[in-house]
């Protein structure tokens, strides 16, 4: 076999007693010259394998020509003007734009205008309540290591930053504009080494002063690992924040009356309860709170902000995940989803009862919901699904009636896809849901076709039907696309999370397996025309799907994974994941990773299928680590040759785990799409017949 040569140490962990090999440690060291020779080895046979497929300058046509469709999200807004995130079909990434009176548009942050290869990400930004300010986080390469910055709204002229540090910073404006709440994480020296991504505190800044000076308003004394939210009511008096321990399903939440001056009190909204809330005071002057506090699916209660504790429901739990709402004068729009299908509804502000629903424009996602802070009649609801690109809807609550406000600008005419969904057991009789997209059938049976089935299946992530240009490419190509709603997402609410967290994490690699049986039985394809796929958390599912139904599946595609689970805490953010998984340091959770950890249950002479792994060298999330032991210790141990089955390694550099250019986006499709292509046998012409 063509492999680059690894050789494996003898390097054996004692773990609670017990012996657990690690002979492909040597890669955790990105800089060693053993490590860039090896990767520089396996880069030479990524290209050499995928670059003479045939169809791949139509393939990147056809991708560049879908995801030309852009994007557009729902405003902001902030007195007459309209802030929001747009993409056109010649733009690398999205751009902030200021919808002005009058309907003209104004670009204010373009991300590709401030590089020469279009490698700066725009992480968030926020306006300040006059519509002045933009405050803004900007990363390089991909590293997702955001510095904050703030500019004249009217002249476009940048007022303050960088403020280093801001990584996952929210924002949150005083009520003149002039100062600004925001997190930052304590300087290099301040903290123990290794614990440079973790320490955040709550600041306040004046915009223009020296950020050396902020004042610190929360964090100190707290869990280096926590995060924060913070929001700010409409009349700048209410501050509530939320704390969480990495990405815990729980947190704390506080709110401070900014209006009693000098060093107010905190008060408790919720402090050490299992549930998650999100707290925020409205326009009318009630702390709304979206919780799953006795309620798994969510529910909408209602309090005094000056008796924070005593919560009254407005719209109760029902048998549909509360996902967002949205506060007018009359009314709470509020956005649901059933099995993963959004729906909206109209309650009463003041007493939550249903006064109407608002049909939408398909079976997709609303992907938020938003009104004026000072009130009124409109809402804005963000939209998405398999075939048709984003667009933002305007809502009046007082007739419901529904009309668009703003299509993603560029125009793409979809060619014979159909989405549907359908239900399958699990193992142990779980109904699992699943969307499947197929070509659109004229006549005769459809046969068994190359199919991709994808999943995620953690951190309360649902997986809600959202336009792609590279699954719709593949679809119109003959082939079909799975997206399954496995146990540890969100689709169900919090108690579907949980089944697939922690000690049950298990039941997640079950699921996917479940789903691929259901793929074969139905005849839709056959185990050697089906891969696997997902990212990152769903990078550690294809993983464990390879490993322990290497049967099931022709072929995986493995992107920026996890995958060594006894030592994941020690890299990137891995150690705010912990309440996800679990950790090594407890003997029984050691046991409940041990138990999965796809890289310590590869077996020698196992035929594996063919697998392409894909990692970014700037991703400070997951450490491209996994993926290279994972590479390694596969291409070592399958019994299947190069040319059955091959296992490649493909790296990108000054990209990260998030956001990418298009161009980025297209070439990485280009080269997943064609390896399944060649793996799974899909011919057909690219773009449809």
């Amino acid at each position: 076999m063509p492999y680059p040569p690894a050789p494996r140490d003898d390097v054996v962990d004692d773990i609670h007693g017990r012996p657990v090999a690690d002979p492909y440690r040597w890669l955790e060291d990105p800089s060693s010259a053993a490590t860039e020779a090896w990767s520089a080895a396996q880069d030479e046979l990524v290209r050499s394998s995928l670059d003479p497929l045939p169809g791949r300058d139509r393939l990147r046509a056809r991708l560049t020509e879908l995801a030309s469709a852009g994007l557009v999200t729902a405003p902001t807004h902030r007195g007459a003007l309209a802030f929001y995130r747009r993409q056109g079909p010649d733009q690398e990434h999205p751009v902030v734009v200021v919808r002005e009176p009058g309907g003209g548009e104004r670009v204010l942050i373009d991300p590709s205008a401030l590089s020469d290869d279009d490698s700066v990400t725009l992480d968030g930004f926020a306006p300040s309540p006059d519509g002045r300010r933009l405050a803004y986080l900007l990363s390089d390469s991909g590293d997702e290591e955001a510095a904050l910055w703030v500019l004249d709204v009217a002249t476009g002229d940048v007022l303050d930053g960088p403020v280093d540090r801001t990584r996952y910073s929210s924002l949150a404006w005083s009520a003149d504009s002039e100062e600004l709440f925001y997190v930052r994480r304590l300087a290099p020296d301040l903290v123990p080494a290794g614990e440079e991504q973790f320490h955040r505190r709550v600041y306040r800044h004046r915009v223009g002063a020296d950020p050396s000076e902020d004042g610190m308003v929360f964090g100190e004394g707290r869990d280096k690992t926590e995060y924060y939210s913070l929001d700010v009511s409409p009349d700048g008096r209410w501050l509530v924040l939320g704390a969480s321990k990495g990405t815990a399903p729980r947190n704390d939440v506080y709110i401070r009356d900014l209006s009693v001056g000098g060093e107010a009190e905190w008060e408790v909204v919720q402090e050490g309860v299992d549930a998650w809330t999100a707290g925020a005071v409205h326009h009318d002057g009630r702390l709304y709170l979206l919780t799953n506090a006795g309620a798994p699916r969510n529910r909408l209660a209602v309090a005094d902000p000056r008796h924070p504790t005593v919560w009254r429901d407005l719209v109760p739990e029902s048998d549909a995940v509360l996902d967002d709402f949205a506060v007018t004068d009359d009314a709470v729009v509020v956005a649901t989803s059933s099995h993963a299908v959004a729906r909206v509804a109209v309650h009463d502000r003041l007493t939550g009862g249903l006064r109407s629903d608002v049909p939408l424009p398909g079976l997709g996602s609303v992907t938020a919901v938003r009104s004026r802070p000072e009130g009124g009649h409109e809402a804005w609801l963000g939209y998405d699904d398999f075939l048709t690109p984003p667009s933002v809807h305007r809502l009046d609550t007082r007739t419901a009636a529904l009309g668009e406000w703003a299509q993603a600008p560029g125009r793409v005419e979809v060619r014979g896809v159909t989405a549907g969904q359908v239900v399958f057991a699990s193992s142990d009789g779980t109904e699992v849901r699943m969307f499947v997209l197929r070509p659109a059938e004229t006549s005769g049976p459809p046969g068994p076709r190359p199919t991709i089935l994808y999943g995620y299946g953690g951190f309360d992530v649902a997986l809600t039907p959202q336009y792609s240009a590279g699954i719709l490419a593949w679809v119109e190509r003959g082939g079909v696309y799975a997206v399954a709603n496995l146990r540890g997402g969100g689709e169900e609410g919090e108690a579907w999370h949980r089944d697939g967290m922690r000690e049950h994490k298990q039941h997640v690699f079950d699921d996917v397996a479940a789903a691929a049986r259901w793929l074969i039985d139905s005849g839709t394809t056959t185990p050697a025309q089906l891969a696997v796929s997902g990212g990152s958390n769903g990078g550690l599912l294809v993983g464990a799907a390879v490993v322990q139904h290497p049967r099931l599946f022709g072929a995986a595609v493995c992107s920026a994974p996890l995958l060594d689970m006894v030592r994941y805490e020690r890299f990137g953010l891995g150690v705010t994941w912990n309440d996800e998984y679990g950790t090594v340091d407890d003997p029984e959770e050691a046991g409940w990773l041990l138990s999965y950890s796809p890289y310590h249950h590869v077996i020698d002479g196992a035929r594996y299928p063919a697998v392409l792994f894909t990692v970014f060298d700037s991703d400070t999330r997951v450490d491209p680590l996994h993926a290279r032991k994972m590479c390694a210790a596969l291409q070592h141990a399958t019994a299947a040759t190069f040319d059955e089955a091959p296992v490649l390694l493909r790296r990108e550099q000054k990209v990260g785990h998030s956001s990418r250019s298009r161009k980025r986006t297209v070439e990485l499709s280009v080269d997943t799409a064609s390896f399944l292509a060649w793996r799974l046998g899909l011919s057909g012409p690219v773009g449809g017949a």
